[in-house]
């Protein structure tokens, strides 16, 4: 729990230094940010590459998990949408609610309400011996699902928001070829993977879409650049590595600060809102989010309220489904999609690279530590249930 607490505290820590160090370091400051951005994205492919150590399924039976695979995108897809139309018709003015920009961006900021990391969830109900559980079993497969569907619908927000050019086309070819290695090759390789190795990984990830940036923005201009995220290329990365189960404390909190580091450089990248307004602190990028006044406090927190149980509610799609099983069954497995990690943050910190800010920005960043604070409730609440529903055979 205290671990949970921790991710919405350092994520709260960062917002609070982006409105100060700025003004600190002065002229210095984009020298600063580049350090921090290049931190981030390699903790980013850390964590993803973990994600994809994960992503353990029997490829014999892989028509058994296109049903969960389905689910899973609903869940995903269910929060995305409906905070989407929320952004643009509440927070935006009833002049831009036919605007396509304006859609695009809100599509790609609301994003983030989508992705599940249930890392804590499959350590409490393993802890209660309900590892062999259906509950424990279809959890783990939708979370992981969830956060894949995620990186893969990043792919066609991108050409929204870049534009349909040959460059697209490439990144998804990239993406395809990605998709079919770690699919053929997944879990082949015995690779070292303590936490050193997987940050050595996760540094060269970042260091090759780097370099394929560079390469074709010398090439092409910046219009022309091949842009390949971190999120896929890490995950895939995970999904090749023959899974060794290293649980050490050292790993632990090797793996714990990487994550405490991820959220701080999350909040950390905001753009100024404290003191200016979001149309200054934009000025050049012409976003329509970006552009937008920023709102009082006490509107920020009401909106924060709402786009959370708007979030929430979203994720109950599981419970529609599976109906051979307990109500109380589904409904744990759907609070269980309720619990927020650091996907979500990086789909924030990527959106920001498209100049997406404004209110909306401020709600996403904040609604994402309010869920982070909530998650030890929501485990408390799935481990009641689980308990009620399992059976002694099945906690056993």
């Amino acid at each position: 729990m205290r671990k949970v607490l921790s991710f919405s505290l350092f994520l709260i820590f960062g917002l609070v230094a982006s409105q100060l160090l700025p003004g600190v370091f002065g002229a210095d400051y984009p020298k600063f940010k580049a350090i921090t951005d290049t931190l981030l994205y390699v903790c980013l492919g850390f964590i993803m590459i973990n994600v994809g150590r994960e992503f353990e399924i029997d490829k014999s039976r892989w028509k058994s998990y296109a049903g969960d695979y389905f689910i899973a995108m609903a869940t995903a897809a269910m929060p995305w949408i409906v905070i989407a139309v929320y952004y643009v018709l509440v927070l935006l003015p009833p002049d831009l609610w036919g605007s396509a920009e304006a859609w695009k961006e809100n599509l790609l900021l609301s994003r983030f309400a989508a992705p599940t990391s249930a890392g804590i969830l499959f350590t409490m109900l393993a802890a209660l011996g309900l590892r062999s559980s259906w509950m424990y079993r279809k959890i783990q497969v939708l979370a992981i699902f969830d956060d894949l569907d995620t990186i893969l619908l990043m792919i066609p927000l991108q050409i929204l928001m870049i534009g349909l050019r040959w460059q697209m086309f490439v990144v998804v070819l990239i993406v395809v070829v990605l998709l079919v290695l770690g699919w053929q090759k997944l879990g082949r390789y015995d690779l070292p993977q303590h936490w050193k190795a997987i940050l050595g990984y996760s540094a060269l990830v970042f260091a090759v879409t780097q370099t394929v940036y560079y390469l074709s923005k010398n090439l092409w201009g910046d219009q022309g650049s091949i842009h390949i995220e971190v999120l896929l290329p890490a995950f895939v990365l995970g999904m090749l590595l023959k899974k060794r189960h290293i649980d050490t404390p050292a790993e632990r909190r090797a793996a714990s600060g990487v994550s405490f580091l991820f959220m701080f450089l999350v909040g950390l990248s905001m753009p100024l809102f404290v003191g200016t307004a979001f149309a200054e602190s934009h000025a050049g990028a012409h976003s329509v989010t970006g552009s937008q006044p920023m709102m009082s406090w006490g509107m920020v927190a009401l909106h924060v309220v709402v786009v959370s149980l708007l979030s929430n509610l979203g994720k109950l799609v599981p419970m529609c489904f599976y109906r051979d099983r307990k109500l109380s069954e589904r409904l744990a497995l759907s609070i269980g999609m309720f619990t927020r990690g650091e996907v979500g943050a990086g789909v924030i910190f990527i959106a920001l690279g498209y100049n997406l800010g404004g209110p909306a920005l401020v709600i996403s960043v904040l609604t994402l530590a309010l869920n982070l604070i909530l998650t030890g409730g929501f485990v408390v609440w799935v481990k009641h249930l689980a308990l009620k529903s399992c059976s002694p055979a099945e906690a056993a």
